[in-house]
C-alpha cells in the first residue's frame, strides 16, 4: 500500500514584512496556525481558507460573531474537509478575489508580490485590511474579529466560498464581526 500523504515543504512560509508588528499575541498565534495549515495541505501560500481555520480554531470572540454552534459547525465541517477533496481543486492554484493584482509592476520598489513571499494575494489583501481597520478604531495591533471582518467583506475569496457553502451569509458575518470588535473595544 503507498502512503497517499502528500510531501510537505521544508522551508517554513513566511510572514509578510511588518504584519507580525501590527497583530496582537492571540492573532499572530493564528498566522502559525495558518502557516503550519499551509504547510500540512501541501499548498505553496496560505490562503483566506487556511486564515479562515485557524482563526476559528483560536479565537473564542471569533467563534462567539457565528449564528450559534450548528452554523460553527458546517463551516468547520467544510474546512477539515478541505484536505481530503473539496479543497484539492484549490491546491496548485493562486487564491485572486481580484482585491489586489497579481502581476504587479517590477519598477514598484514598495509593493511586495505576497504570492512570492507564501501569502495568496488574497490572504494578504485581509492581513493589510485587518491593520486598516484596527488604525481606524486608533488601535495599533489588529484582533481577530478584524481579521474575519475583512475576510468576509471579500466576496470572491475562498474563505467566502467555504462560508458561503456552509450557509453563512458572508456580508451578514462581516457586519457582526465590526459590532463586536465596537463592543470589545469600548
Amino acid at each position: 500500500m503507498q502512503n497517499r500523504t502528500p510531501r510537505i515543504p521544508e522551508q517554513p512560509t513566511p510572514n509578510p514584512v511588518d504584519a507580525d508588528a501590527g497583530l496582537t499575541v492571540e492573532l499572530a498565534s493564528v498566522v502559525t496556525g495558518a502557516r503550519r495549515r499551509a504547510l500540512r495541505d501541501g499548498d505553496r501560500q496560505i490562503d483566506t481558507a487556511h486564515l479562515l481555520h485557524s482563526l476559528i480554531e483560536s479565537d473564542p470572540e471569533v467563534r462567539e460573531a457565528f449564528d450559534g454552534g450548528p452554523q460553527l459547525a458546517k463551516v468547520l465541517g467544510y474546512l477539515v474537509q478541505r484536505s481530503i477533496g473539496y479543497g484539492l481543486r484549490w491546491q496548485g492554484s493562486v487564491e485572486d478575489s481580484g482585491a489586489v493584482p497579481v502581476v504587479r509592476d517590477p519598477a514598484a520598489d514598495d509593493v511586495r508580490d505576497p504570492a512570492a513571499e507564501g501569502w495568496s494575494p488574497s490572504a494578504a489583501t485581509a492581513m493589510e485590511d485587518a491593520l486598516h481597520r484596527a488604525g481606524l478604531r486608533g488601535e495599533s495591533r489588529a484582533r481577530g474579529l478584524d481579521l474575519l471582518a475583512a475576510l468576509a467583506a471579500d466576496g470572491e475569496c475562498r474563505a467566502v466560498e467555504v462560508l458561503g457553502r456552509a450557509g453563512v451569509d458572508a456580508r451578514w458575518l462581516s457586519g457582526r464581526a465590526v459590532e463586536r470588535t465596537a463592543e470589545v473595544s469600548r
